[in-house]
C-alpha cells in the first residue's frame, strides 16, 4: 500500500483529535463560566453537560481510531476516511446538542455510532472473507 493511500485517513484521524481537543478547551472555559473549580466535575447541571461531552468522545475515540485505521488498512482508506468525516461530524453535534440540553444529543451521538459500526462490521467482514475466500 502506498503512503499516499492513507494521507485522508490521517487527516480524519487530525481532525477527530482537534474536536476532543477543542471539547477539552470547552471544558476549561466551562469551568470557568459556572465556577467550577478542579478537581471537581458537578455542581452545576450547565458544566456537567459539557464535561459529559468530552468525556463521552474520549470514551469513543478509543473504539472509533483504531477502527477506523484497521478499515483503511484492510478494506478502503478513502471509505475510512469518509466515515472518519461522518464520525466527526456526529461528535459535533452530539457535543451541540448535549451542550443545549441532554436529551438533544441522540442524534449525533446515532450518526457517530453508526460510522463506527460501519468501520467496526466492515472490516470484520473483510478479513472473515479474505480468510475463507482468498484466491
Amino acid at each position: 500500500m502506498d503512503i499516499k493511500t492513507l494521507v485522508f485517513p490521517a487527516i480524519a484521524s487530525i481532525g477527530a483529535l482537534i474536536v476532543y481537543f477543542g471539547l477539552g478547551i470547552g471544558v476549561g472555559v466551562a469551568r470557568v463560566k459556572y465556577k467550577i473549580s478542579p478537581p471537581q466535575t458537578t455542581g452545576n447541571e450547565d458544566f456537567e453537560r459539557v464535561y459529559r461531552a468530552h468525556q463521552n468522545t474520549l470514551e469513543q475515540i478509543v473504539i472509533f481510531l483504531p477502527a477506523m485505521w484497521l478499515y483503511s488498512i484492510f478494506v478502503n482508506p478513502n471509505w475510512g476516511a469518509i466515515a472518519g468525516a461522518i464520525w466527526i461530524v456526529g461528535r459535533i453535534a452530539y457535543a451541540w446538542g448535549y451542550y443545549i440540553e441532554a436529551g438533544k444529543r441522540a442524534a449525533g451521538n446515532a450518526i457517530a455510532s453508526l460510522a463506527t459500526l460501519f468501520l467496526l462490521f466492515g472490516t470484520l467482514f473483510s478479513l472473515v472473507r479474505g480468510l475463507f475466500f482468498a484466491a
